[in-house]
């Protein structure tokens, strides 16, 4: 199954409060369990301006599809076509 980074543009994402993190990922998981096990979140990182998740969909369309439903942005969508790590250089 394609794994997928979506960037989501939210002004001020480094600031949200954890009870605010906590909402959100909250509205991601009920629209996840709403659209069945083909898509699943594997992890986020929160940085400054920006949201970057990592998910695994049988294609773009549904991370979209979860997007709109959850009415948060998915400004871009890749595909992870292969993963590195330090281990690479070995």
């Amino acid at each position: 199954m394609p794994k997928y980074v979506i960037e989501r543009e939210l002004p001020g994402a480094g600031r949200l409060t954890t009870d605010e993190l906590k909402g959100v990922s909250q509205a991601s998981c009920g629209v996840l369990s709403n659209m069945g096990p083909q898509i699943q979140w594997v992890h986020s990182y929160v940085t400054g301006d920006k949201i970057y998740c990592v998910y695994i969909a049988p294609n773009a369309e549904m991370i979209r599809e979860h997007a709109q439903k959850g009415g948060f942005p998915a400004n871009a969508i890749n595909e992870i076509t292969t993963i590195i790590d330090p281990t690479t250089a070995e």
